[in-house]
């Protein structure tokens, strides 16, 4: 059976299938649809679970030996799967099946993974969950639906926001919901619940001692790698998910290297900003960043960042802070890092 994620929760309400397959891009709404199925089975008794992440060279006996260690008087069991790939390969989908095949009352198979394409769809692992279970695609909210998915988000956080405000939050996340979510849930500890005006937010995020990924990007293009870096060790301390801090990196990194070509192609910087709708308060900013790096240096990092952002995503084995923090140095010191 196949349901639409804002259906899931009513569904969980009437009752629990014995498998789940959650597929999708977007971190925070598949994150989220993964907590919910988990919080119901809670309820209905499922005390453990046994989680597995198929990264490249993942042995698949783990998966059968773990329903096979099922006693007659053990605990109600979640075995969760996570698929980065969305590919498990021959022996995996095997295994995926033959654990559907063993799926009860007391055993659940919850399978995550990155959005399928036209052959992971027609799968046979994939079928056969669907078939005894339910399939939940999670598409991304789009730039009109943004503004309204933030209003909803805002309410049920218990803020009563104008449309002012929810169009600074959408102009500030530019499509990022883990951000989203973060700034909303910044701006609940610290105003409280009730009206929010865009006055309120501008406010709150000036008073706030707190650190952000906005402070991290100014300060790498300004050329300061200590401030970088005891920014990055707060977000860190925070318990900021790093994909945020590697979006706020990537959206920044595109941005000069695009200005970075034209300017390769004979058009002056100033033109190049002009045309990259940078802003006239962060324009020094850029040009100092700009100076220090050429075209190929920030396609370099653009590539570090799409490795930092795999490994953010458990789709790569690597300390995600560790690559973060060697693009955000490299940003700030450019060919100095290079020499």
């Amino acid at each position: 059976m196949k349901i639409q994620a804002n259906q899931l929760s009513s569904h969980l309400q009437k009752n629990l299938a014995p498998c789940y397959l959650v597929t999708g891009d977007e971190h925070l709404l598949v994150s989220e649809a993964l907590d919910a199925i988990r919080g119901a089975a809670r309820e209905r008794g499922f005390t453990t679970r046994d989680l597995f992440i198929a990264t490249p060279g993942f042995d698949w006996t783990q998966l059968r030996d773990s329903s096979a260690n099922l006693s007659l008087f053990a605990e109600r069991r979640i075995i969760e799967l996570r698929l980065p790939t969305g590919k498990p390969g021959r022996a995996g989908g095997q295994a995926i099946v033959d654990l559907v095949g063993q799926c009860d009352a007391d055993l659940m198979l919850i399978v995550s993974s990155a959005k399928l394409d036209k052959s992971g769809q027609a799968s046979k692992w994939a079928k056969t969950l669907a078939a005894k279970g339910v399939n939940i695609p999670v598409w991304p909210i789009g730039v009109r639906e943004l503004p309204a998915w933030i209003a909803d988000r805002m309410r049920r956080a218990g803020l009563q926001p104008d449309r002012d405000a929810i169009s600074l939050i959408a102009d500030r996340v530019e499509g990022n919901l883990l951000a989203a979510g973060q700034e909303i849930e910044k701006l609940r500890l610290l105003l409280g619940e009730g009206k929010v005006s865009a006055e309120d937010i501008s406010k709150a995020v000036a008073n706030s001692s707190r650190y952000d990924v906005f402070k991290l990007v100014d300060a790498a293009l300004a050329g300061d790698a200590n401030r970088a870096m005891k920014v990055i060790n707060g977000l860190r301390g925070e318990g900021t998910e790093p994909v945020i801090v590697v979006w706020a990196l990537t959206r920044e990194l595109r941005l000069l290297a695009g200005i970075a070509e034209v300017i390769a192609g004979g058009t002056d910087l100033a033109s190049g900003m002009q045309k990259a709708g940078v802003w006239r308060n962060r324009e020094a900013l850029v040009r100092s960043c700009v100076a220090r790096h050429t075209a190929g240096n920030l396609h370099g990092l653009l590539k570090a960042a799409g490795r930092a952002d795999l490994a953010a995503k458990g789709q790569l084995r690597a300390d995600p802070w560790q690559l973060t923090t060697d693009i955000a140095l490299g940003l700030a010191l450019g060919q100095r890092r290079a020499a």
